[in-house]
């Protein structure tokens, strides 16, 4: 059950640093939001469950944790989201175009 449990939180672990990153790397806040909300809402719950793993006691609280955080980031994200539009934010557009040597 230990093993199991280290593998839910390591699991958990690498979403939150991957959300982390997506935040960073990603070029506009919708971008940005969605990198938060999915990664970080899936890198929670498995971190909550290798947690229950370990303490079989905690199963209840956890759960309300769990349903809390599966409730709370969608709508927060989706809110801040409609906001950032209504505030007439646009989203990334590529502008860039590489050119080859040959084109003119």
């Amino acid at each position: 059950m230990r093993i199991i449990a280290d593998l839910f939180l390591l699991v958990g672990a690498a979403f939150c640093l991957l959300g982390a990153i997506g935040l960073l790397r990603m070029p506009d806040v919708y971008n940005r939001i969605q990198a938060g909300t999915k990664a970080v809402t899936l890198g929670a719950l498995a971190f909550l469950i290798g947690v229950a793993l370990l303490m079989p006691g905690w199963w209840p609280k956890l759960a309300v944790i769990a349903g809390f955080i599966l409730l709370t980031n969608p709508i927060g994200s989706s809110t801040i989201a409609r906001a950032i539009h209504l505030a007439g934010v646009d989203a990334w557009r590529k502008t860039d175009t590489p050119t080859r040597e040959g084109d003119a």
